[in-house]
């Protein structure tokens, strides 16, 4: 984690176009490159930013944050009054809602619901950004990366599509699928999960209970 606290002005190309004007702000650069500029105000939300995977160009002066959407954010320094770096760890050490738990222990043991011929290798398998919910293989022998939610929304999108670029990196894995699982996928995050390549699924509890029921068992 990169913080700087910084006298600056920044400029948004992208869907929309908009500008900062000059002002003391604080700018976070992340390890997995995404980069917000925040204000002494409005709570956690930042005033703007750039999701991960993003391209970092430090000309002195001028920072030029770049993705392959073409989206765009130049940042101008006037003045630099703090610059820390830290190690932070990537895991997410949020314990999963009941939910989600529930989902993941099932969906483990039952993939084909899924997909037909998926077969869970792993469960919570790690990345540099932290751990996948489950890593499958489908009937053609491909990786297929899982992200499970309660409601899949468009940070669920986002977050699989980071572990993804991390994923596509490793020669035993690529290429890499990612799904995402959740009981309601908001119509936002299915546009945009459509748009990565991302397949989603919206996963009946109720059912896959009760195929969880017809295992037998040893009591």
């Amino acid at each position: 984690m990169r913080l700087l606290v910084a006298r600056c002005s920044a400029t948004y190309d992208g869907r929309l176009s908009s500008t900062l004007s000059s002002a003391v702000r604080l700018i976070m650069v992340k390890a997995d490159g995404c980069v917000a500029i925040h204000a002494d105000i409005g709570a956690y939300k930042p005033l703007n930013w750039m999701n991960a995977p993003n391209t970092i160009t430090d000309e002195g002066e001028r920072w030029v944050v770049s993705n392959p959407k073409g989206e765009r954010l130049t940042i101008e320094f006037d003045e630099v009054l703090e610059d820390l770096s830290f190690a932070l760890d990537t895991d997410r050490g949020l314990t999963l809602d009941g939910v989600e738990r529930e989902l993941q222990e099932l969906l483990a043991d039952h993939p084909t619901h899924l997909e037909d011929g998926l077969v869970c290798v792993q469960r919570e398998f790690r990345t540099d950004l932290g751990p996948v919910d489950l890593l499958c293989r489908d009937s053609d022998g491909g990786a297929v990366a899982v992200e499970i939610k309660r409601v899949g929304e468009i940070d669920g999108v986002e977050q699989l599509a980071r572990y993804l670029e991390r994923m596509q990196r490793d020669p035993l894995l690529a290429p890499v699928r990612g799904v995402l699982a959740a009981t309601t996928i908001k119509p936002q995050a299915r546009v945009l999960a459509e748009s990565r390549g991302i397949g989603w699924v919206e996963v009946d509890l109720t059912e896959l209970r009760g195929e969880d029921d017809l295992e037998p068992r040893l009591f």
